[in-house]
């Protein structure tokens, strides 16, 4: 039957300690479970992954140009990279991980959605820091092409606009770091973000200065744990 629980993989990082694990719930049937935790805090579970995969779909869902150039923050299980891959019009995925184990253990097959992304031709990854490069520090996301622009950009790193997995991220959620990360994008372009958290206000306010279309996306999933459901919001913001 295989062990309950085993930890697959842990590495000290800038960040604190990283570790990938796989898990059975025989309540739940005899699925793996993958999970990546940084210190104590849940960064992805394969048990929940229907929010992020509802990122790409709402945020790709706006974009009204048939071919699409597109920026994922945050690797994770691959589950948002892997539904925006699903998207035909989609003709190039530059991925942003700032934990360079996260990028290895897809590389090397450790996590199960590794090898799909890894044998697109229309996936990239870079190693580096999705903020800074947000900001346009220092060449803007594509090293090779300082002046490229995205027709979308989808965000899943912290657990909210308020929550944030490092304090330096916070200015990125200000009106500043919106409008720098705008620069970025095509016209009719597409931001969008996940969130743990229900809809706030006061970003809502925020995305809108940048943006002249926004909208606020609860999204249900299944919660097995809880035997119910669980809400999360995606954040879809339009560029004039």
């Amino acid at each position: 039957m295989g062990k309950y629980f085993e930890e697959l993989a842990y590495q000290c990082t800038q960040l604190g300690e990283l570790t990938l694990s796989r898990r059975r719930i025989p309540s739940l049937g005899t699925t793996d479970i993958y999970e990546i935790k940084l210190n104590d805090e849940y960064l992805m579970s394969s048990l929940f992954f229907g929010s992020e995969v509802a990122l790409a779909t709402l945020g790709l869902e706006s974009c009204q140009s048939q071919e699409l150039d597109v920026i994922v923050g945050g690797l994770g299980l691959g589950f948002t990279a892997a539904a925006a891959l699903d998207d035909a019009r989609v003709k190039s995925l530059f991925v942003v991980e700032f934990l360079e184990p996260v990028i290895s253990w897809h590389k090397n097959e450790m996590i199960p959605l590794g090898k799909r992304l890894s044998s697109d031709s229309r996936y990239r990854f870079r190693l580096g820091d999705f903020f800074r490069l947000a900001a346009g520090e220092p060449e803007g996301f594509d090293p090779e092409a300082q002046d490229r622009l995205f027709h979308a950009i989808l965000l899943d790193i912290d657990h909210s606009p308020k929550h944030f997995l490092n304090s330096s991220h916070s200015t990125f959620y200000e009106e500043a770091g919106l409008r720098a990360m705008c620069k970025q994008l095509h016209e009719g372009g597409v931001f969008a973000l996940w969130s743990n958290d229900p809809p706030e206000k006061g970003f809502i306010d925020k995305l809108k200065a940048v943006f002249p279309v926004c909208t606020a996306h609860v999204v249900s999933f299944p919660n097995p744990i809880q035997q119910g459901e669980s809400r999360c919001t995606v954040y879809v913001a339009v560029k004039a």
